[in-house]
């Protein structure tokens, strides 16, 4: 295993212990509004917390960018690592097994190592770059389907960016009509390693943030997948809009969203 790769896995095991600690004893936990329908929990602090430590330990001159502590530069700014303590908050605190560590790591701008752990389910994903993506160890492929038919779809619904429900309702309805079901689990950093790991087809979603998509994207390209924003392109990481998938069924996604876009969703 890569060095920093370890180190995110330590990371993320650690943070995930304080979570399922606090998960046992969910009236203990203390919860606050950061913006509307955005929740933070003394547990997503708590967790980020003991991560930055264990990054900083062994690489102390690394800049950190996490959800909940923002930027945090260090003299070396072409390792940034990317952290979402607990993606999927909301699952948390409604008791909800359902979240994860997303821990990223860019060397010169590329994404370079991923960890995705499931503390509940004691589900550890990792990705280096050009190593391919693994679960547990064993190596995970995306699935090699070419159509919608039959397809199992994960998405997520644009509860930040309510200005968007239409536009949204559009996109998901045409989706389900051809698909075989669909998927909304809340925790993105899940959608995209089961997108990876082949249990769901493909995944979608409007106005995520870097923190909630940088491993999980590693994770799906050295699977085999493709990852783009709502256009093909590459702005996804910006625009927060993605779409994930095998190379086979990306066109078609993005086929069947592309009439509902307009100006504010083709950025």
């Amino acid at each position: 295993m890569h060095p920093m790769l370890n180190i995110a896995v330590r990371a993320a095991r650690t943070a995930g212990k304080v979570i399922v600690r606090s998960f046992e004893q969910l009236d203990k936990v203390e919860v606050e509004s950061k913006g509307t329908n955005d929740f933070v929990s003394s547990v997503d602090i708590n967790a980020e917390q003991v991560i930055v430590e264990t990054i900083r330990k062994s690489y102390p001159e690394h800049t950190i960018i996490g959800e909940e502590t923002g930027v945090s530069k260090g003299s070396d700014e072409d390792y940034q690592w990317i952290i979402d303590p607990l993606d999927g908050t909301t699952n948390f605190v409604k008791g909800i097994p359902h979240f994860a560590v997303s821990i990223a790591l860019k060397v010169k701008g590329k994404l370079d190592q991923a960890v995705i752990f499931d503390p509940i389910r004691g589900e550890l994903f990792t990705a280096s770059r050009g190593k391919g993506a693994q679960l547990n160890g064993f190596r995970i492929r995306v699935n090699k389907n070419k159509e919608l038919a039959g397809a199992i779809l994960a998405t997520g619904f644009p509860f930040k960016h309510k200005q968007h429900s239409q536009a949204y309702m559009a996109m998901f309805s045409t989706l389900f009509l051809k698909t075989s079901d669909m998927r909304r689990a809340g925790s993105a950093a899940l959608d995209l390693a089961y997108v990876a790991a082949g249990r769901v087809d493909g995944f979608f979603e409007i106005g995520l943030k870097p923190w909630d998509t940088a491993a999980g994207e590693l994770l799906v390209i050295e699977a085999g997948g493709l990852v783009t924003d709502f256009v093909g392109g590459h702005n996804h990481a910006k625009s927060g809009n993605i779409v994930a998938s095998s190379t086979g069924l990306q066109k078609d996604i993005l086929k069947d969203i592309r009439p509902h876009l307009g100006e504010a969703l083709s950025k």
